[in-house]
């Protein structure tokens, strides 16, 4: 009997369950499909952009670079992309790298020497180009009347310059040429602001500087230059990125490079135009910024062995000297080749 009831049950029963358990099951499965598709056109939905696209761009610039900002030329350039250019400005490199380092900057230029004192530090930086040496565009500068005549003379005295600027690796190499310790001398470590106001209440005795505060302290601060860059310097500055950056936005660095090379080449053929346009931004007189203008090399440079040995000089002179921790290796910091050719074919 019992038997009997169980078989009934289960004639009974067992095709219902079935049914819904596959109508169930099939209207979930159906749903997770369309959710897949929907999800998928989205995704290809070209007007927006796509899950890695930056919306922004933070360039870290300082004044000597304003140029490019004061043209607009990225905002026109990256608009059709949806991607914005914020400008943050710092007063020197050091502070620059500091920023890329915490996250709060994507891209921006500095001399040769800030990236060594960033990748010693631990920071995950990439080079993305060289920006063309401008020796005669730095110097070292002492009182009109000041008794120091050679560089020699500058032994024990007290100089003024930003640690880990091109003025600091600048200054390493005219003392070296001429038979000094880095040790004579009494280092005084200043933002150019800062160093220029030492300067004038004679607070130093030398000043360590690049265009165009050198020019305008050649004008307005009674300032003689023992001796400048020309013959010294071989290595120019450098635009670089955030490793992350660098990696997922690579045609976004493109155009940004393409467009810093349009601002140089205009630049070289009008530097009247130039001076003109960065008197009110700096703040700097006429005459002066035209003499900076007048002597500073233009152009972008394509990152290449050369270069990169150039490179490698400065970081081992920063750690024979102990400004820097360890020994470091600049090719750790720099993209593959092709990498290279692929972000600014025209550089």
């Amino acid at each position: 009997m019992i038997s009997l009831r169980f078989n009934r049950f289960i004639a009974e029963w067992v095709p219902l369950i079935q049914a819904r358990f596959f109508i169930f099951f099939g209207a979930f499965f159906t749903g997770l499909c369309l959710s897949l598709l929907l999800a998928s056109c989205t995704a290809n939905n070209s007007d927006k952009p796509t899950q890695n696209q930056a919306s922004v761009v933070r360039f870290g610039y300082q004044k000597t670079l304003i140029l490019i900002k004061r043209k607009g030329v990225l905002e026109k350039r990256l608009q059709p992309e949806k991607v914005s250019v914020q400008w943050i400005e710092f007063p020197a490199g050091p502070q620059l790298l500091e920023a890329m380092n915490v996250g709060s900057i994507d891209f921006g230029a500095t001399g040769e020497s800030p990236p060594i004192f960033a990748q010693a530090a631990g920071a995950s930086l990439t080079y993305i180009a060289g920006i063309a040496p401008n020796p005669a565009g730095e110097a070292i500068l002492v009182p009109q009347n000041s008794p120091i005549k050679t560089v020699a003379d500058l032994k024990g005295k007290k100089i003024a310059f930003q640690k880990g600027s091109s003025a600091h690796y600048f200054l390493v190499q005219v003392l070296e040429k001429a038979g000094l310790q880095y040790s004579d001398i009494q280092p005084v470590s200043l933002p150019p602001a800062d160093a220029r106001a030492a300067f004038v209440k004679g607070s130093v005795d030398a000043w360590s500087i690049w265009d165009p505060f050198y020019a305008a302290a050649e004008k307005n601060t009674n300032a003689r230059t023992l001796i400048d860059g020309t013959g010294i310097n071989k290595q120019g500055g450098f635009y670089l990125a955030s490793r992350k950056f660098a990696n997922e936005q690579p045609q976004i660095v493109k155009a940004m490079l393409e467009e810093i090379q349009k601002i140089e080449d205009w630049s070289d053929k009008n530097r009247e135009a130039v001076a003109e346009t960065l008197v009110a931004a700096l703040g700097i007189d006429l005459e002066s910024m035209k003499k900076a203008t007048f002597r500073r090399k233009f152009g972008v440079v394509p990152i290449n062995e050369k270069l990169i040995t150039e490179q490698q000089k400065v970081a081992d002179t920063f750690h024979k000297l102990k400004l820097i921790p360890k020994q470091i290796d600049v090719k750790a910091a720099m993209l593959k080749p092709e990498q290279y050719a692929a972000l600014s074919p025209k550089i």
